[in-house]
């Protein structure tokens, strides 16, 4: 077998399976675990798969630049944000992550909710910005340009002094072996962060994040509250958070 065509194996695998265990893989093909290894390690590089220890998952697509990320999903993102927005409730603090689905979320907040948003996302402040009712307090620090938000030490330390009710997190996959991640450490530190000063943490998952993972873990499933899906999607995606405690809340 050519190496291309191993590799478009591995990939078709992953899609069907949702991991690859490179040892009994390697043996089904007659090949040398070591040659696996490297195919594995090549389609990482190309960000087509997250390595993990013995093999390897999906990689999640969500790790796109901001501005590629803002043009897909649309319509899916906006039904999440929908359904989001009725669990907040008047009076309440939210943490709003930054995100193009919670910038949905931010434009789907009913006119007449009187709350209180924190966020470290320029974007999301300025989506609030013209909301009559709502304050919103916007959390400084160095700009992570990739997903338009504050970390550093800054960021972290006025964080610390804030507590939520409701946390919107943004991730970028969400996988039974590896939790909810995102793709940069700081970025991963600061949702952490937050989720400790939040009594609950709620994350909006668009269908290509379930089951994929990328290279920084956030927290494990058990640690979230809630996951907003898309009514519709097969139970195999969505049987792990159940597993896990879960709450699911599929939206119209």
């Amino acid at each position: 077998m050519l190496t291309s065509e191993r590799k478009a194996l591995i990939l078709r695998v992953l899609g069907r399976e949702g991991r690859l265990v490179a040892k009994p893989f390697s043996q089904d093909l007659g090949v040398s675990e070591d040659t696996i290894r490297r195919d594995l390690r090549e389609l990482a590089a190309e960000g087509l798969l997250q390595r993990v220890h013995g093999g390897a998952l999906p990689a999640s697509p969500a790790v796109a630049p901001f501005g590629v990320r803002e043009g897909r999903a649309g319509a899916e993102k906006r039904l999440l944000a929908r359904a989001a927005a009725g669990l907040i409730r008047p009076g309440q603090i939210i943490f709003l992550d930054g995100g193009t689905t919670n910038v949905q979320l931010a434009r789907s907040l009913p006119a007449d909710l009187r709350a209180s948003v924190i966020t470290h996302s320029p974007s999301i402040a300025v989506e609030l910005a013209g909301h009559p009712t709502v304050e919103v307090e916007l959390v400084g620090g160095r700009l992570f340009k990739h997903s338009i938000v504050a970390v550093g030490a800054a960021a972290a330390e006025a964080i610390a002094r804030v507590r939520a009710d409701l946390f919107f997190m943004g991730a970028t996959g969400l996988h039974p072996e590896t939790g909810v991640t995102t793709g940069d450490p700081e970025e991963a530190a600061i949702k952490r962060l937050i989720a400790r000063q939040s009594a609950e943490t709620v994350v909006l998952a668009t269908r290509d994040k379930l089951g994929a993972a990328s290279p920084y873990g956030v927290a494990p499933l058990a640690q979230v509250g809630a996951v907003v899906v898309a009514r519709g999607l097969p139970e195999e995606l969505l049987a792990p958070l159940r597993t896990a405690g879960v709450r699911v809340v599929e939206a119209d």
